[in-house]
């Protein structure tokens, strides 16, 4: 089997390994990977199939860094996509570790409660949102 064949299986392994986590970055590897493929066929040498793959590897990662499409988005970077920030949540109650769980949007969610405020029972205010955890402050009248 010739190199060209290997870069294939290679890029098509990135490709579902992609699929099944949903990073952008392996796609621009795995696109990396069949552009040294292509130079294979062409008959280029190992080095400089190499050289392409690393080239094109690291191009597509600048593209998605520049684009933000392989990064994880911060939720407080854009809160009109978050439109749970801001909305009360009534917490009956707080553990030691500053924490509860309260219904909310009718589920039970964990609640974080924010620096620097004190765990009573009562309505609070969604300040951000942190994996599933709902970080909230009191609410000020």
């Amino acid at each position: 089997m010739g190199d060209w064949v290997w870069w294939f299986v290679f890029a098509f392994v990135l490709l579902v390994a992609e699929l099944l986590t949903g990073t952008f970055y392996l796609l621009m590897i795995a696109l990396a990977l069949a552009g040294a493929g292509l130079a294979s066929l062409a008959g280029a040498s190992l080095t400089v199939q190499l050289l392409i793959a690393a080239i094109l590897g690291f191009c597509g990662a600048l593209l998605l860094r520049r684009l933000r499409f392989g990064r994880l988005q911060n939720d407080q970077a854009e809160p009109l996509q978050n439109m749970d920030v801001g909305q009360t949540v009534k917490v009956d109650g707080w553990s030691g570790t500053r924490t509860a769980r309260a219904n909310y949007r009718g589920a039970q969610w964990d609640i974080e409660l924010a620096p620097g405020e004190e765990p009573q029972p009562g309505e609070f205010v969604i300040q951000s949102i942190h994996g599933n955890r709902l970080v909230v402050a009191r609410r000020r009248p």
